[in-house]
């Protein structure tokens, strides 16, 4: 075979090329000199790399013999069946927890700070009030995840801990999930999880085939049939398997849950029986059988299982404001460090200066409160609770409580289609023949066409030949080609969509679980009993509307499929193939025998990109899929041929050759079913309707209006994305939509890019193998001006290149990404963007488990955004610099206080007060902000624009924190001059009015910067005032000044006295008054934009 190459595979080869020298340039250098001049940092560290590569090798995953219920007969050693999704053990708990804790600045700098006071000449106060704060801090986080470590290790331990029945020579024996070995036989009753990856033997089903659940595994809720091996299923007994010799041959453990290529060989006959084995006859670990009793030979275990291999491990999300609040703490450091250095250089470095400064930067550590990080966490708990007690939003959770500040800094959206922005529920809408449609109002005469069609048999019970007439006028290969009638035609697209699905027809028992025989006889086989199972929801809505029309799809099994007419005849049909759809080939197929008449006919559906090729040449097909498109309409084209008994023996056996094959065995089977997809007769034209979400619409115009640019990422056909864009307003009626073309290379790519660049304000509709294309070779090009447009559709999108948008609009944009869906095939976008939320939908709960917030519908996420995030968002960046406020006010008084001592390092407040002023005399006020808010919900929902002015991040900033800096030097340095001014002659009381003035201008500031009053910050101010009297009462000895106080004691009779109370106002009043005129004057003469409307 001659080597080719594309124009796209000779430019990757250059790009690579380019690349060459920078790599090889390394390999270039050697001898002494290179070694001498740094070869030897190089060689170290190799060496070292390789020995850490040594020790952390995995494993390599093998393909492996299986001999069915012989465990000892496997060669290599395989994982054992545990479940185990703890963190830490008993030994890596404690430092594995302090890690976490201490890889944030905030928290190491107190750690190191309350070290510092276990050296002597570094003391400054009382060891309590360095460690309290920081032992209450690492209490709480610690008893949080040893409580959620227990909670996973009883998860474990129930999982593992299961009884299963094992098959044994000797008979059943129980034993638990965690026992169960590779080769065991196991059997797992129905709705029992199935606890490790087997492949399926028996079944106590008549069919030899059972149903499966599988939600925790691809998060869709539709049932899949599974086929047992029909060598072991044949066997007279359960005791058989143990008399015979067989054995499974199986590929190595892999992540794709959709595929699995293996054989099974019995060799004990002659001539030894082999047969294929596919994905049908597998049961995954944590599927859970839903119907009947099944027997399988376990293949994987626990980490090798398909369920563990594709647990990904979601990274930790970190909000913007906890990353802007951390860059802040270390500006404040700085500053520290500065104070401290000049209040050393001020005493002019005598003396031990170094001791000094280190014991200034523990006066000051202040400045950087240990209250930010209990207050924020707290203040998050708080968002979450109000979140999920919102009436508005029901059954909305909060999954991740670290992160709801997010939801107020979103610019980018990024939604799922099917079952997010639409309902997931299928309605039958469109019938084209080519000639003639029928839509919903003209569905009757279809009824009709088919009454008459069968009509002219009489009716009998399947089996005798009474259907010969019948067919032998609707089959087009017999006979004369003549035009066939308007009536044929509907009766064989009809029959082709009755017939070519995978569904099938469940009917509930009402017999006990055991009784197999009795519970066939009871079963109620009536119209009201019967349910459909399929993979897909478009097949249920075709079958459904047969139904309607006429023709019931009854029963189904393995080999044979049962439909019943109009006048209750019974149509049996023999299924001697079937083909699956897959994401590749995009079509469906199923041969099968008329049992009546012995004809074979081979029918098929699919997209209309695949099947316009296979049909024969017609001049409507792609212009009427078009128009289904448009209407939003999701189309299948179905095409039928006839075979002869010839031709399909000839089929037969090369298709039983190619599944047997191990090499290629995909490409082997694909060929020989593309031999019969030649010249196929088109029948007919569907058109299924997905329904859109409630409220979608006007949901989308008010995030639209909120400066939120969305994209729409689906792994749906083009027209249909584009056709949901615009029946949801994505795109609104009078944009353009520009489609970008199909590209393959990279000077289409060029060309392409450059057409796109020249339109203005128009949504974008995009492949994902063109983007794929366009992201190898132009990367930020296509970024840039893909985030000019308004809005973006990204159709036939894989959950991984879903994942990829993501992450290049985070870094190419630097804004904050929301990723909304609702399936499985959503959880890794979820989880890539800054915010993810999930939908608990058709296709499962996997999205909503995934993702840090899980909402019920689509139509919540404006509320959970308007309103809650700017709420989140507000709130914390107010209660974030106001605890900083705290900090710094008492370390400018600090400062003032060491200046005026001759720079002494001697702490102004004692550990008592200082504990006391940032819990009990401070800590309610400053807390409840988290009940403030500058908008009712309701204007924030009515003028959804304001919602821009939060992605900015004005609310915390430099120029925000700067203000709040300079107000807490002002009012620090009025509060101890003005205490020192006043009270010369009672010099020993300067404390206790210092300290009365700041605990009162605290709780003035917390009145100053409410928005919106709550009656319980009302009652935590007077209840802080009330803490503090109190205190001053009954502690006055802590009210001295540094550690030894000076035996002075605070006597009531001083406090009490009007120069006391007139001075303190004084005081306070003049820290105060100035900053409560400046908010008038701003509100006045330069108001928010929200008081305009609030007013």
């Amino acid at each position: 075979m001659p080597l080719m190459m594309s124009e796209e595979g000779f430019e990757n080869d250059e790009s690579d090329y380019q690349t060459l020298p920078r790599a090889r340039r390394g390999q270039r250098r050697g001898g002494l000199g290179w070694f001498l001049l740094g070869g030897w940092e190089v060689f170290c560290t190799s060496c070292c790399d390789c020995l850490a590569h040594v020790c952390r090798r995995k494993k390599q995953m093998k393909p492996r013999t299986v001999w069915l219920g012989r465990p000892e007969k496997c060669e290599e050693k395989f994982p054992k069946n545990g479940i185990k999704n703890q963190k830490y053990n008993v030994l890596t708990f404690v430092p594995g927890v302090l890690y976490q804790q201490f890889k944030f600045f905030l928290n190491l700098y107190f750690l190191v700070v309350a070290c510092s006071q276990f050296v002597p000449a570094l003391k400054i106060g009382y060891l309590y009030t360095y460690w309290a704060p920081l032992g209450f801090v690492l209490a709480v986080t610690m008893v949080r995840e040893a409580v959620d470590e227990v909670r996973r290790h009883q998860r474990d331990k129930e999982m593992n801990s299961q009884l299963y029945s094992k098959l044994t020579v000797r008979g059943k024996v129980q034993v638990k999930s965690s026992d169960i070995q590779v080769g065991d036989l196991i059997i797992v009753e129905k709705n029992q999880r199935i606890p490790a990856d087997m492949i399926f033997l028996r079944t106590s089903e008549k069919t030899g085939a059972c149903f499966i659940r599988t939600e925790q595994l691809d998060g869709e809720t539709d049932w899949k049939l599974k086929v047992a091996v029909s060598c072991t299923q044949r066997l007279a007994a359960v005791g058989d398997l143990f008399s015979i010799s067989a054995f499974v041959y199986a590929q190595k453990p892999q992540l794709d849950i959709h595929t699995f290529e293996g054989n099974f060989t019995r060799e004990d006959v002659e001539p030894q029986i082999h047969e294929s084995l596919s994905i049908d006859n597998t049961l995954w670990a944590s599927a859970v059988v839903a119907s009947g009793t099944v027997i399988g030979v376990v293949i994987y275990t626990g980490k090798e299982t398909r369920s563990v291999l594709n647990t990904s491990h979601a990274k930790n999300k970190v909000g913007l404001l906890d990353l802007e609040l951390n860059r802040l703490t270390k500006a404040l450091f700085l500053a520290q460090l500065v104070l401290s250095v000049v209040m050393v250089a001020l005493q002019g470095f005598v003396g031990p200066w170094f001791r000094n400064l280190f014991r200034f930067v523990v006066l000051f550590s202040y400045i950087i409160p240990i209250s930010l990080r209990v207050n924020l966490d707290m203040g998050k708990s708080a968002y979450g609770w109000m979140i999920t007690r919102d009436e508005n939003i029901p059954g909305t959770v909060v999954r991740t409580s670290t992160i709801p500040e997010e939801l107020g800094r979103l610019v980018y959206l990024l939604t799922d289609k099917t079952g997010t922005l639409t309902q997931n529920e299928m309605v039958f809408k469109r019938l084209h023949l080519g000639t003639v449609a029928y839509g919903n109002d003209t569905m009757d005469e279809i009824q009709s066409h088919i009454v008459q069609s069968y009509a002219q048999v009489p009716a009998q019970p399947a089996g005798g030949g009474t259907g010969n007439a019948a067919m032998a006028r609707s089959n087009p290969s017999q006979g004369p080609k003549v035009r066939k009638s308007v009536s044929s035609r509907i009766h064989e697209a009809v029959k082709a969509v009755a017939l070519c699905h995978n569904v099938t027809p469940v009917y509930e028992s009402h017999a006990a679980a055991g009784e197999t025989e009795s519970a066939e006889a009871d079963q109620d086989f009536s119209d009201d009993n019967r349910t459909y199972q399929a993979s897909s929801p478009d097949e249920v809505a075709l079958v459904r509307w047969t139904e309607s029309v006429g023709l019931t799809l009854v029963n189904r099994d393995l080999t044979s499929l049962q439909l019943r007419t109009p006048s209750g005849q019974i149509l049996s049909f023999l299924i001697l193939q079937v083909f699956p759809f897959t994401s590749e080939s995009k079509r469906m197929g199923i041969i099968v025998r008329d049992e009546a008449t012995g004809e074979i006919t081979f029918y098929m559906k699919g997209a209309d990109a695949a099947m316009a090729t296979i049909v024969q040449y017609n001049d409507w097909l792609e212009e009427e899929c078009g128009n289904m498109a448009r209407e939003g309409l999701r189309t299948l084209v179905v095409a039928k041929k006839c075979l002869s008994e010839e031709q399909y023996q000839d089929f037969e056996s090369r298709y039983s050759q190619a599944k047997l094959s191990l090499l290629d065995r995909a490409l082997k089977v694909a060929a020989a079913v593309e031999s019969l997809e030649r010249e196929m007769e088109l029948l007919c034209l569907t058109g299924v309707e997905d329904q859109l979400q409630a409220d979608v619409r006007p949901t989308l115009e008010l995030l639209r209006n909120a400066g939120i640019k969305i994209w729409m990422l689906t792994g749906d056909k083009m027209e249909t994305a584009t056709c949901i864009a615009k029946s949801s307003h994505l795109v609104s009626r009078t944009q353009d939509v520009h489609v970008f073309k199909p590209v393959c290379s990279r000077g289409e790519a060029h060309l392409e890019l450059n057409a796109f660049r020249r339109k203005h304000d128009c949504a974008l509709v995009v492949s994902g193998d063109s983007l794929e294309v366009c992201l190898r070779y132009y990367e930020h090009e296509f970024v840039e001006l893909a985030c000019q447009c308004p809005a973006v559709v990204c159709c036939r999108c894989s959950p991984t290149q879903k994942a990829q948008i993501v992450r290049l609009l985070q870094q190419h944009t630097a804004n904050r990404t929301c990723a909304i869906g609702d399936g499985g095939n959503d959880v890794s976008m979820i989880q890539a963007a800054d915010c993810g939320i999930g939908i608990e939908g058709k296709e499962g709960k996997q999205a909503s488990l995934a993702a840090d917030f899980s909402v019920s519908q689509f139509r919540h996420v404006g509320r959970l955004l308007m309103v809650h995030g700017r709420n989140s968002y507000k709130r914390s960046a107010a209660l974030g610099q106001f605890v900083m406020h705290r900090g710094m006010i008492i370390s400018t008084m600090q400062a003032v206080f060491s200046s005026v001592f001759f720079f002494a390092s001697v702490p102004l407040y004692q550990g008592f007060l200082m504990v006391g002023y940032a819990t009990i005399y401070t800590m309610f006020p400053v807390f409840s902000l988290v009940l403030d808010q500058d908008v009712k919900p309701e204007t924030a929902l009515l003028y959804p624009e304001l919602y821009k002015d939060l992605t900015k991040g004005r609310s915390l900033s430099f120029k925000t924190f700067l203000i709040w800096v300079l107000i807490s030097i002002y009012q620090g340095g009025i509060l101890m001059y003005g205490a020192l001014v006043l009270f010369e002659s009672e010099f020993v009381h300067v404390v206790a009015i210092s300290f009365t003035a700041l605990v009162l201008t605290e709780l003035l500031m917390v009145a100053l910067t409410v928005r919106t009053w709550h009656w319980l910050m009302v009652l935590a101010e007077f209840f802080s005032l009330g803490c503090y009297l109190a205190s001053l009462a009954f502690l006055n000895e802590y009210f001295g000044i540094g550690r030894v106080s000076f035996g002075a004691f605070l006597d009531l009779s001083f406090i009490t006295t009007w120069p006391f109370l007139w001075k303190v106002s004084a005081i306070t009043l003049v820290s105060c008054l100035p900053l409560y005129i400046i908010k008038y004057l701003k509100r006045k003469f330069s108001p928010p934009s929200y008081s305009k409307l609030s007013s």
